[in-house]
């Protein structure tokens, strides 16, 4: 019997975690924007590592490949395009925090545009994830598996 997946059933791992290890509780709106997008930068990661794998067995250098392609500054800037319009006002708020944040790094194939809406993504995943949001976080990647 298939299980329904939805938001009461999904365990936030940040959750989990945070009462594993008794840490406390922190206003998720204090985190910088690159804070944000460091955690979600992660996340995305491990969201479109875990989707390549669960594709089937292959050597890992196919895996690699097959994975950079979704992670890399450019898609996450197309991805950013495609959902742009199912955004909450609060979201997309978050969103740009992340994109106007002030950082010392560049994508080293990405030009400024790209790499400062990857990191508008990557924030808004962090948020996504740590406010334990995980069925939007996943129904705002799912885009990135349709192209």
């Amino acid at each position: 019997m298939e299980k329904k997946i939805n938001e009461q059933n999904l365990i936030s791992m940040s959750a989990y975690i945070k009462n594993a290890w008794n840490l406390p509780d922190t206003d998720i709106k204090s985190y910088s924007g690159l804070t944000l997008a460091y955690i979600g930068d992660a996340i995305y990661d491990l969201v479109i590592r875990t989707y390549v794998v669960e594709q089937g067995n292959a050597p890992v250098n196919k895996l690699h490949k097959q994975v950079v392609k979704l992670v890399k500054a450019s898609a996450q800037a197309q991805l950013y395009h495609t959902i742009q319009d199912m955004l909450t006002e609060e979201e997309e708020a978050i969103y740009k925090r992340g994109r106007n944040a002030k950082s010392f790094t560049s994508a080293k194939n990405a030009d400024i545009v790209e790499y400062r809406t990857a990191t508008g993504l990557e924030a808004l995943i962090g948020y996504l994830y740590l406010s334990g949001q995980t069925s939007r976080l996943l129904e705002l990647i799912h885009p990135i598996f349709d192209e």
